[in-house]
């Protein structure tokens, strides 16, 4: 199906982008990499009356390797980010988050910003973002503020971000935690979604877990933080034991998904099975 009829905008710089949102309001959409909005367009699931492409804005774009975090630009793309070296370095969940979305062509023109910005629960950036312990940046006429990404994804394709507002970075913050982390999924044949994902972050000293952030895509409507997995993680010995304690009851609160694609019962169990699999792999 071809998009109905709408004014496109191409915008020299965030400001400006902002000031067309704030200008055309409801019947404003922000165009980044095209891959969430594009389709949905195309089946008239959203008919905005105006289109600004920011895809253009190069302070959008690029990774900083800072002192105590890496800062990724909005409009940085999934391959580029798999291919950072400091990305793999410090948060090395990040980098094989990204470089398991879709295929080239997805990994190419897509966009983080966007992903997270869309909030599909099937996505692979929300949980690795989760567990990373991730601030977002967001930009508004009155300046910048950052949100904790546990307060981010509000709920299903719903997140902190208001009207009028663009997202510009995300920041990783350099610990312990994130440089011993990893990222797996059951993907859906077609799509590269997450019919589940799992992505799992442990420091340790002395052999024992001093902190823990798990957490899943694909499970329930939202992304979310396991914590009944995290605290069985504290404080033990990551090895076979543990962690089939600590997964025994993987996703228990959650109100877990149930589709053509995997029963409720089927995604539960895969939680705990990808949840054991992230774990063993540190």
């Amino acid at each position: 199906m071809i998009p109905s009829k709408l004014a496109y905008h191409r915008p020299n710089n965030v400001n400006e982008a902002i000031q067309m949102l704030q200008n055309y309001g409801d019947d404003c959409k922000i165009l980044a990499g095209g891959h969430s909005l594009i389709p949905v367009l195309k089946q008239r699931l959203n008919d905005p009356e105006h289109l600004v492409d920011i895809s253009g804005l190069t302070e959008l774009k690029g990774i900083r390797d800072n002192e105590k975090s890496i800062t990724i630009g909005a409009g940085t793309t999934h391959a580029e980010i798999a291919n950072s070296t400091a990305v793999q370095q410090h948060a090395p969940m990040i980098a094989q988050a990204a470089a398991s979305i879709g295929d080239v062509q997805v990994r190419n023109f897509g966009t983080i910003g966007g992903s997270i910005a869309h909030a599909d629960p099937a996505a692979d950036w929300p949980a690795v973002l989760l567990a990373a312990d991730a601030n977002v940046v967001i930009k508004n006429t009155g300046g910048t503020r950052e949100v904790d990404i546990d307060q981010f994804f509000l709920g299903l394709f719903t997140t902190a971000v208001q009207e009028g507002e663009i997202i510009t970075a995300i920041r990783i913050p350099k610990t312990a935690f994130n440089r011993n982390s990893t990222y797996v999924k059951f993907p859906h044949p077609a799509s590269r979604f997450a019919v589940v994902g799992c992505a799992a972050a442990v420091a340790k000293e002395g052999g024992n877990v001093t902190a823990a952030r798990v957490a899943f895509n694909g499970v329930s409507s939202k992304p979310f933080r396991d914590m009944g997995i995290e605290k069985g993680l504290k404080g033990n010995a990551l090895n076979a034991d543990t962690i089939a304690a600590a997964t025994k009851n993987a996703a228990a609160e959650v109100s877990v998904m149930s589709d053509h694609f995997a029963s409720e019962k089927y995604r539960r169990h895969l939680a705990g099975v990808y949840a054991r699999r992230a774990l063993g792999a540190l």
